[in-house]
């Protein structure tokens, strides 16, 4: 006995959806995406000619130590307290507010120490105020 077959329809895969769903993904990223504009300025620094000027001989420099410490001029100070900061650089620098004032601190300094002698050197009135730093060692390979 012969059995008669059945005509299959061929499958098809119809892709319009799928093409839908790719490009409203790709316009939702689109907008979800922020743009950032890296700008990089060019800056010709420039060059000092001159002679170094000699150094100022009176200097105030405050050195503080890793236990935060406070030394005024190669003195240490009794304790380091904010007032006695104060009335010392007061007393050394005799009221002249133009005077320099170095600091100078530990690397393991408590920050804490370094800003109480900015504060007493601003409430003083100094405007001349330097931290110093050192400059890193270049090691040769």
């Amino acid at each position: 006995m012969k059995f008669r077959r059945q005509q299959t329809e061929a499958l098809e895969l119809n892709l319009t959806p799928l093409i839908d769903i790719v490009f409203l993904l790709l316009i939702f990223f689109m907008v979800s995406t922020t743009f950032t504009k890296e700008t990089h300025l060019a800056i010709d620094l420039p060059e000092a000619t001159g002679v170094p000027t000699e150094a100022n001989p009176e200097v105030l420099e405050i050195v503080i130590s890793s236990d935060g410490q406070y030394a005024l001029n190669g003195q240490s100070l009794i304790n380091s307290q904010f007032n006695t900061l104060m009335t010392s650089i007061k007393k050394v620098s005799g009221g002249n507010t133009q005077l320099p004032l170095i600091i100078t601190a530990d690397a393991r300094t408590p920050h804490e120490a370094v800003v109480q002698a900015m504060d007493a050197a601003g409430q003083l009135g100094f405007a001349k105020v330097r931290i110093t730093t050192r400059r890193p060692q270049v090691s040769s390979p």
